[in-house]
């Protein structure tokens, strides 16, 4: 866990599909929160993702996959993390993706995903409510 005071978020918009709105909206409710952004754009490779996680020195990766490869995306930016020594950044974010893959993927260590509907306003909750613990748990 990094130093800083702010919570640092990286917004990310992996794979070929280029709906981004719902990652500027997310982008813009977690700023107002007082949250740090960071917003990839669109068409970014899990290796761009995470280089830019790390340089960044982010707590949270908060990923909007509407895609449909929520099943490859997750796993494959969660690995890179976790083999770039930078497994204490928390791994979310939100999409069409079926319960059981849900499931499937928090089992491999991705952290809370949000579908359609969800209130930003729980998406910023449960960042603070994770970053406090880990701070703590780090302390």
């Amino acid at each position: 866990m990094t130093e800083h005071s702010r919570i640092r978020v990286l917004v990310a918009k992996p794979g070929l599909d280029g709906h981004d709105r719902g990652a500027k909206v997310i982008a813009a409710a977690f700023r107002d929160a007082g949250f740090e952004v960071i917003y990839t754009g669109l068409h970014q490779t899990p290796e761009m993702i995470v280089a830019a996680a790390v340089q960044e020195d982010v707590d949270v990766v908060a990923m909007s996959v509407l895609s449909g490869a929520h099943m490859t995306l997750f796993p494959r930016v969660k690995a890179l993390l976790d083999a770039e020594g930078a497994d204490h950044i928390l791994l979310t974010g939100g999409g069409i993706i079926p319960e059981e893959d849900v499931a499937a993927l928090q089992a491999r260590g991705v952290g809370r995903l949000f579908g359609p509907g969800t209130s930003t306003a729980e998406a910023v909750e449960y960042i603070r409510a994770w970053f406090e613990e880990h701070r703590k748990a780090e302390a």
